[in-house]
Parts: structure tokens; sequence; C-alpha cells
């Protein structure tokens, strides 16, 4: 049975949900990656998360920079394989790869010599944390390049209509993280107990794996990979083209995490704990954005595809099936985020004094779950059409609107609080624009003279 899911025939629910299905389990795997970690760093204490917490934040930046690569593949190929040009795809994806591992390179060298300013930024204010944060940012991205690979091959997969195979891979990669973890954080047998250092190599030798997988199926497809020649010159017109599709994501990825680490920093004032609470809760948190931006790229393959094969009449109902599924989703995760917040934080946190803080985090950001997954969805189906310089603009002016709406809320009783609210009341705005913004662009698409037969729906 094939693993590619025709996007451009057939009932639009079953194929939208066939493609999207893989890709949320993906999204879902990534997020246990993550918490796995975390279960595990939290028998280390507060203060271990918190050296996770403040490195991981260059971990999360570093997508800012694989996005461009990756989003401009992705979108690009799925517009050629959409018309039927496989070499033209296979073009685009070339180009991604080269890209990915360019700036892989650059952004590793210059976050291992860069490390300890880097640390710095943020205002620790025990040695001990800022030493283990420097080790975690060290290992995991001096070696960003396996994730950035494995982040563009995801797209180019999910672009062919196949989400199976980076839902496979990343199962796979979560297995060894598992299995690992709990060896090199604690020791076991001949293995020392490197304790966060331990964490982060478990996490790159997962993505070497996972970079493996994928590079096996790669040698297997003769849909698209097959046409593909990583270290074939690819012309400045295809390089630039994808730099346009794809900077306007970059940028926003990139000021959109920037954004969260001046947060970070104003967290830092009210303690190292507080740190550890953002971490933990931000990863709790990611269950439903993970899963939400999951169901985006989704959608942002089928409207490419769509888009490039003129049936606009499928971009845009496929736009309003997959924005039903979010809001049910959204629904879900502020019950589960507000309904047990204590229980769910009590599982990376054994610190009582930390705890009340943490559900706090939940509880507040649990609000605003719904508007950000439409915000998510939305993103995915302007990308498709090619609209990222509009989504960047709406997610840059009101995301960097939380930092002054941050030091105003933190500075009244509300205290730490404060800062929680200026992150969901941006997420409720944002989440309204981008429905908004997507109906008057869909409102301007050429109309189509086809039977509801003939779209499959």
């Amino acid at each position: 049975m094939s693993k590619k899911v025709d996007l451009l025939g057939g009932r639009i629910f079953s194929s939208l949900t066939r493609l999207a299905m893989p890709i949320m389990a993906t999204a879902m795997v990534q997020t246990a990656y993550s918490l796995t970690d975390m279960a595990w760093i939290g028998l280390l204490g507060a203060p271990a998360v918190a050296a996770v917490g403040a490195a991981s934040m260059y971990v999360w930046l570093s997508q800012g920079v694989s996005a461009l690569a990756k989003m401009g593949g992705q979108v690009k190929a799925a517009h050629a394989l959409g018309s039927g040009n496989r070499d033209e795809a296979a073009t685009y994806a070339s180009g991604a790869l080269q890209m990915g591992i360019v700036f892989a390179l650059i952004y590793g060298g210059a976050a291992v010599m860069g490390s300890d300013p880097l640390i710095v930024f943020f205002g620790l204010t025990s040695p001990e944390i800022v030493h283990d944060a420097k080790v975690y940012l060290q290992i995991t991205c001096g070696l960003i390049i396996f994730s950035f690979l494995n982040t563009i091959f995801t797209g180019l997969f999910t672009a062919m209509g196949d989400s199976k195979t980076p839902f496979a891979a990343n199962v796979i990669g979560l297995v060894i993280n598992i299995i690992l973890d709990p060896v090199l954080i604690f020791g076991y047998g001949p293995f020392p107990q490197l304790r966060v250092a331990g964490a982060a190599i478990a996490t790159v030798l997962a993505q070497i794996v996972v970079t493996l997988v994928f590079l096996r199926a790669m040698k297997q497809d003769e849909g698209l990979f097959d046409r593909v020649k990583i270290f074939q010159r690819v012309s400045w017109k295809h390089i630039l083209t994808m730099v346009q599709i794809g900077f306007p994501a970059a940028v926003q990825n990139l000021i959109y995490t920037s954004i969260s680490m001046v947060l970070t920093r104003f967290v830092a004032g009210f303690g190292d704990a507080a740190v550890a609470v953002q971490r933990v809760g931000s990863q709790v948190e990611s269950i439903s954005w993970c899963t939400a931006d999951g169901f985006a790229a989704a959608l942002n393959s089928f409207v490419g595809q769509n888009y490039g094969g003129g049936k606009y009449g499928r971009v845009k109902k496929g736009y309003t099936t997959a924005v039903a599924v979010m809001f049910v989703w959204g629904l879900f995760c502020t019950a589960l985020l507000i309904g047990f917040a204590e229980e769910i934080f009590s599982l990376f946190i054994h610190e009582q004094e930390v705890i009340p803080l943490g559900v706090s985090y939940l509880v507040i950001l649990g609000i605003s779950q719904m508007f950000m997954c439409i915000e998510l969805t939305t993103v995915g189906a302007l990308s498709g059409l090619g609209k990222t310089f509009l989504c960047s603009v709406i997610s840059v002016i009101f995301t960097s609107a939380r930092i002054p709406l941050a030091m105003i809320l933190s500075r009244t009783p509300l205290g730490l609080d404060g800062i929680w609210w200026a992150f969901t009341i941006s997420s409720i705005i944002k989440g309204g624009l981008f429905f908004l913004s997507f109906q008057i662009v869909a409102g301007r698409l050429p109309k189509e003279e086809r039977t509801a037969v003939q779209e499959g729906l």
C-alpha cells in the first residue's frame, strides 16, 4: 500500500486527515522527546531543569534558521509536484538540503564558540546552573545539523503526501532517546553519570538515528528523492525563490524565539525556579501547539498542491475542515491544562514550593489554546498559498507586543503571572486576526467552475 496520499483528488476530509494523522502523531512523538528528557532531568531538581530550559532556547532559535530552507523547499516542491513537474520539485529539494547543511554548520559553530555570552544573557544566578546550561548548549547546538536535516526531510516527505515515513523515523528516535536518557543521565553499568550532559548526548544520538532512517527512505523513493542530487549546483533562481518563500517564516520564527528569550530574562528576575517553571510549562503546553503545528504542516502541503493544480475550491474546503478539527483539539487541551494542572506539573517538578507556580502557568496558558491552534493552522494554509510575508507581519507585531505587555502586567499585583497573561492575551488576538486574514485571501482566489462531485466534497 502506498505511503503517499493523493491530495489532488478524493474526499477532502479523508485526504487531509490521512496525511495529517501521521504528522500529528509525529508531533506528539517529538513532544514525547522533550517530555521524556524533562521527566528524567526533573529528578535532578529544579536547577537542572532551569539549566536545560535556558540552553534549549537556542535549540528553539535554531528552528527559525532551519525554517528558511524547510519552508521554501516544502512549499515550492509541493507546487511543482501539484503541477506534475517532478524534476523541478527535485531541484527545490536539493537546494533546501544544501541550504540546511550550510546554515547548520554556521549556527553550530557560533553556538559552541559563543556559549559563554549566550548563557550569561539570561542572568541566571547559580554558577552550577550556568555551567550545566553551557554544556547542554554546546552539545545540542554544536551538532544541530542532524536536527536541521530531519526538519527539512520531514517537510519534503510531507510535500510528497508521505507523512508516514517521518512518523516512523521519529518513533525510532523516541525509543532510542527513552533508552539512552536514564542510562546517560544517571549512569548504569559501564556508563558514567553525566547528568545534564547525558540528556544532551541522548538527544543528539536519537537525532542521528532519525537522520539515518530518512536517508534509507530516500534511497527507496521513486517519486522525488530518486531525482535529488545534494552535491549538484542549484541555480540562484531556485535558491532565491525558496528564500523569498522561506525568509518571512524564518524571520517570524527567529523574532518569536528572540522575544521568548527576552521574556525568559524577565522571568529569571523572579528567581531561577521561575525559569524552571517556564521550561516545564512550555513543554507541557507543547502537547497542544506541536500537534496543531503538525496538522498545519499537512494543510500546508494540501493547500500547496491544490493551489499549484488550480483547485481553489479544495483549498478553501481543506482550510475549513482543518480549522474545525483544530477548534475541537484546542478546547480539549484547554480542559486538560486547566482541569489537571497540578497533577501534570508535579510529574516533572517535585519541589512543593515550585508546583503552585507551575499550576498558575498551565491554567493561564490553557485559556488560549484554541486560539493558538487556529493561529498555527491558518499559518499553514497561508504559507501553502505562498503568503508567508503576511503571516510574518501579523505574528511579529503581536508577538512583540508581549514584551511591553509583560513589563506592565508583571509590575502589578499579578507579578510573575502577569508574564503568562501577556502570552495568553497575544495568542487570543493572533488567532482571531489570522482567521479573518485567511477569509480575505481566500475570497480573492479565482472562482472554479467545478461540481461538488469533481471537487470530492
